[in-house]
């Protein structure tokens, strides 16, 4: 094994960390908030939104190391690659499974399949684009 591969590998471990983190404070605040009576959508942009601000610094700093770097380049990719991946991708995502099971399952049961769909989709977004576009280095 290469030490690029071996490096590649540790990078995704640690994405997968963030990941886990990132997830359970949106899963978290998703449930919580449409507990409350907000509407689907709604309380997953919001969920999003602050699992994106642990994500950002998380992962410039522990999975891809980038330091010394131009931080409003990578800021700016950052929002435009998450926000994609989280408000297009997402919704799409829960809205698809939403149709095609709802009617099937209760409501919070459907929720869940369809937002841990969304997740798959979108972290195999972030991760490539952070690490081709993004946290590029040299």
């Amino acid at each position: 094994m290469t030490k690029i591969s071996i490096k590649n590998k540790d990078e995704k471990a640690r994405f997968i960390a963030v990941g886990g983190i990132n997830t359970v404070i949106d899963f978290g605040l998703l449930f919580i908030l449409k507990g409350l009576g907000l509407p689907t959508i709604s309380a997953n942009m919001v969920s999003t939104t602050a699992a994106f601000c642990f994500s950002f610094f998380a992962n410039k700093k522990y999975t891809f190391k980038t330091m010394n770097t131009n931080i409003k380049r990578e800021l700016l990719l950052f929002v435009v690659v998450t926000l994609f991946g989280l408000w297009v991708l997402q919704n799409i995502v829960i809205y698809l499974v939403t149709v095609a099971i709802g009617a099937h399952l209760p409501v919070l049961t459907t929720l869940f399949i369809a937002k841990l769909c969304a997740i798959v989709v979108s972290l195999t977004w972030n991760y490539t684009l952070y690490s081709r576009v993004v946290f590029k280095r040299g």
